[in-house]
């Protein structure tokens, strides 16, 4: 069960391993996307058709249809990678080993839909995948294996969202003899230090220039590539795909704008935010400098 990108490495591991059978793959309904809103399938949905595995696209799980699949597929083990839907007792106990989740945290931190960006958020300095055995909690469930990783300082949503999902798939594949033989056994997450990743909003991605640079810095890197870092120019969104910064201070009110050796740049509560990448309302993303250059009123 899975959905969007992280889910794919894990899904192609399974079906090259010749030990396992991957009998079909449930994943989210295809979704309206883009300017023309046309129906596009989930990542999932199309690796697994083209592998040859029967999917199916129940918008509830609970739905009559979808759990009658379910039980003639007679899983042994049901794997959750991003599925987006919480998993009901009924489905938990349908196979023989149960289900297990792997999620992209070193939980108990950052349980929950957004885990990867609210490490960066936060500055967490690292992160990682845990195979976890579910329950009906919201990732609250036994851990059966975790690994960790640096995030680095260049670090996005985005990239890290792709090493863990490698990471993920190589742990899940290690895990699984050790979890079938019973060797593997299910320790309880610790009672303290759990935090929550709430699913992200559009608005998320509002920069307030009354927040520090550090912060505004991470916010950009935490919503690269969705929902994207933006704040309001001339009337339109100004997105900010990149940005660095600069410690000393101007005396300027929060929000001001100037220049930083010919790049934008906009004084926060703390510090200088210099746009390095940007992409204004209907164009391509473009440097900051090539930015100012069709920008001449961004001092003013």
């Amino acid at each position: 069960m899975g959905s969007p990108d992280f889910a794919l490495p894990g899904l192609s591991a399974l079906a090259a391993a010749r030990t396992y059978e991957v009998v079909g793959v449930v994943t989210q309904p295809d979704r309206a996307s883009g300017r023309g809103r046309e129906l596009k399938a989930p990542p999932v949905k199309e690796l697994a058709l083209s592998l040859g595995i029967p999917v199916i696209q129940p918008e509830k799980l609970r739905a009559p249809e979808a759990m009658s699949q379910l039980r003639d597929w007679k899983p042994d083990l049901i794997v959750v990678a991003a599925f987006g839907q919480i998993l009901k007792q009924d489905v938990l106990d349908l196979p023989r080993y149960g289900c297990i989740n792997v999620h992209a945290s070193l939980l108990p931190r950052w349980r929950g839909a957004a885990p990867i960006n609210a490490a960066i958020l936060a500055g967490d300095k690292e992160t990682g995948v845990t195979i976890m055995q579910m329950d009906v909690g919201l990732d609250t469930g036994p851990m059966l294996a975790q690994r960790s990783i640096r995030i680095g300082c260049d670090d996005t949503a985005g990239s890290v969202i792709q090493a863990l999902s490698t990471l993920g798939a190589d742990l899940l594949i290690e895990t699984l003899p050790g979890y079938f033989a019973g060797k593997i056994k299910p320790i309880p997450q610790p009672a303290v230090g759990a935090t929550y990743a709430p699913m992200l909003k559009k608005e998320d991605g509002l920069l307030g220039f009354t927040c520090s640079a550090t912060e505004l810095e991470r916010r950009v890197r935490a919503m690269n590539p969705w929902p994207g870092a933006w704040f309001e120019w001339n009337g339109n969104p100004l997105k900010v795909l990149r940005a660095s910064i600069v410690s000393e201070e101007k005396g300027l009110a929060s929000g001001s704008r100037f220049t930083v050796k010919g790049k934008p740049a906009i004084q926060s509560a703390g510090g200088v935010l210099v746009l390095e990448e940007v992409q204004p309302a209907g164009k391509k993303v473009m440097s900051g400098k090539s930015f100012l250059a069709g920008a001449r009123d961004w001092s003013a």
